[in-house]
């Protein structure tokens, strides 16, 4: 395992921050949307609603998108249109809808998921929440919020870890031997 970054507690709050800005950002609005993309986004979609609940009198809708199947293949998306995990059932027709990953890096992942997003409704606006902005695009993507920014080489790898998932809440980096191949 590698170096823990970021503890339970500093998560947390980072969390609290970026549901602050969502909240304010969206205060005119009566409702948003929060979907997360499978696999950590859905955690996190569904931490940052709860703590969007707590300082707003938004309504929040949470969903899930699952991508996995177009990987970075984007020919897959005509191919095989169907999307397993994928659970959204409230319409995203003129709505806010915040997409929302664990982490952003190379835009890869954000650009199929609004691909996947706009199969299912036209929003009004689509804002993303990314809990780590690793730097380094390779499609022109920014996030409107991030929890923490952590830029690092190649050789790099940086994790969000979920307990419900991997039985801890924590940020890890480790090294690689080699840089990460970026295919597509």
């Amino acid at each position: 395992m590698g170096e823990i970054i970021l503890e339970r507690q500093e998560i947390e709050s980072k969390l609290k921050k970026m549901a602050e800005q969502i909240a304010e950002r969206n205060e005119l609005e009566k409702s948003i949307c929060l979907i997360g993309i499978v696999r950590r986004g859905v955690n996190v979609a569904n931490m940052l609603a709860d703590y969007i609940r707590e300082c707003s009198e938004l309504s929040v809708d949470v969903g899930a998108l699952d991508i996995t199947l177009y990987g970075s293949d984007h020919n897959l998306i005509a191919m095989y249109p169907v999307l397993n995990d994928t659970d959204i059932n409230f319409s995203v027709d003129n709505r806010v809808v915040v997409l929302v990953d664990d982490i952003l890096y190379t835009g890869k992942t954000i650009h199929t998921a609004i691909d996947a997003l706009l199969k299912h409704g036209s929003p009004s606006e689509v804002q993303l929440a990314c809990f780590i902005d690793r730097g380094r695009r390779t499609f022109p993507i920014s996030a409107d919020y991030s929890g923490v920014r952590i830029k690092g080489t190649g050789l790099d790898r940086v994790a969000l870890h979920i307990d419900e998932i991997d039985g801890e809440t924590c940020v890890i980096i480790e090294k690689r031997e080699r840089p990460a191949m970026f295919l597509g």
